[in-house]
């Protein structure tokens, strides 16, 4: 597959880096953290000035009706600075309800969604069960669950949208590792939940912009520890000399480039494959989610240790990448599931 960035792509991923280099600062990040792990200020910002929460959205509903790679630029430059907004969830229920819903839910939801009038989320437990539409369990692990107002919830085999404050429901937020993006537990008791038209179509397609997400998310963020660690071995000085000029240090940032590159490859491979409809898209999507969130986990320890004591310190933002690269590599499945089933396909086409 040849492959490269249209002008528009470019112009699109230029403007995501500049806007959240400028809106997702630390001291935000941090303001987020300290309270439901949303900057409001810069998800305002992203969703009505930038028009950019409905980018995968057609544009009969508000939306850019742009792709996969498009999104990907997105999410990696939200990586980047390790944006607390709630792109993931988001972006899943956007998908989902464009792929599976009917045409009522579709007018009524993807209008909001592109708009950011409202936020979303995702998630799922083989343990919820349905009583003529009325749900009941406990599912856990839902991003941006404790802010969200409409979510769309699955047992497995079928999906339902349910609103937040309805009769019966109750969220639970325990104080999990990366405060940016808070997993809070949902417990239902009867709560109407209204089915999606078509819940296979909508399951698929909120699971494969979750994992593009993530994976992107994780390239932008391991870019981002080896720019940040680059920097500083410029600057700090050691026996009178930058510490990057030492031979180890060159090696252990040489190594992070050589993963994130791999990375970024796997990334815009599969954003590319979903675009093009690809035979390989699904072995793709497994690959990017795998090797990008071990290689940001990789490098969010690299940086730590290679700023040394000041690494290890809560005044710098290295544990905040460390925290949301250790969230990636499980969430939405670990690494040794994505790798099973892409060894599964392989085998599979092997027989």
């Amino acid at each position: 597959m040849d492959f490269a960035f249209t002008d528009e792509q470019l112009m699109i991923a230029e403007t995501a880096q500049s806007f959240f280099a400028d809106n997702a600062t630390s001291e935000r990040t941090r303001k987020a953290m300290a309270s439901d792990g949303l900057d409001r200020e810069t998800w305002q910002s992203f969703c009505q000035e930038l028009g950019l929460s409905g980018l995968l959205i057609a544009d009969e509903f508000g939306g850019s009706n742009l792709g996969m790679v498009e999104f990907a630029n997105i999410a990696e430059a939200a990586g980047t600075q390790i944006a607390a907004i709630p792109l993931l969830g988001q972006t899943m229920v956007g998908q989902a309800i464009a792929a599976g819903g009917t045409q009522e839910q579709k007018s009524h939801w993807l209008p909001k969604l592109a708009a950011g009038e409202i936020v979303a989320t995702a998630g799922g437990s083989a343990d919820l069960q349905a009583d003529n539409n009325r749900l009941s369990g406990k599912i856990g692990l839902i991003p941006h669950g404790n802010i969200a107002e409409i979510f769309i919830l699955s047992d497995g085999s079928n999906a339902w949208i349910v609103e937040s404050g309805a009769d019966g429901f109750f969220v639970e937020t325990p104080t999990t590792m990366d405060q940016t993006r808070p997993l809070a537990t949902l417990i239902l008791e009867g709560v109407d939940g209204e089915p999606l038209g078509d819940s296979d179509a909508a399951m698929e397609a909120g699971k494969t912009a979750g994992w593009i997400c993530l994976a992107a998310e994780a390239l932008g963020g391991a870019q981002a520890c080896l720019d940040r660690t680059v920097a500083y071995s410029k600057e700090r000085v050691q026996f009178g000399r930058a510490i990057g000029s030492f031979q180890a240090y060159k090696h252990r940032a040489a190594d992070m480039m050589i993963e994130i590159e791999q990375a970024r490859s796997a990334v815009y491979w599969a954003a590319c494959a979903v675009d093009e409809g690809s035979d390989d898209a699904k072995l793709a999507i497994h690959a990017a989610k795998a090797f990008s969130a071990d290689t940001f986990f990789k490098c969010a320890g690299d940086m730590i240790q290679l700023h040394g004591g000041i690494g290890f310190t809560w005044e710098h933002d290295a544990h905040i990448f460390f925290k949301r690269a250790r969230s990636i590599q499980t969430m939405m499945l670990d690494g040794n599931w994505h790798r099973e089933r892409i060894a599964t396909m392989l085998l599979g086409e092997a027989a």
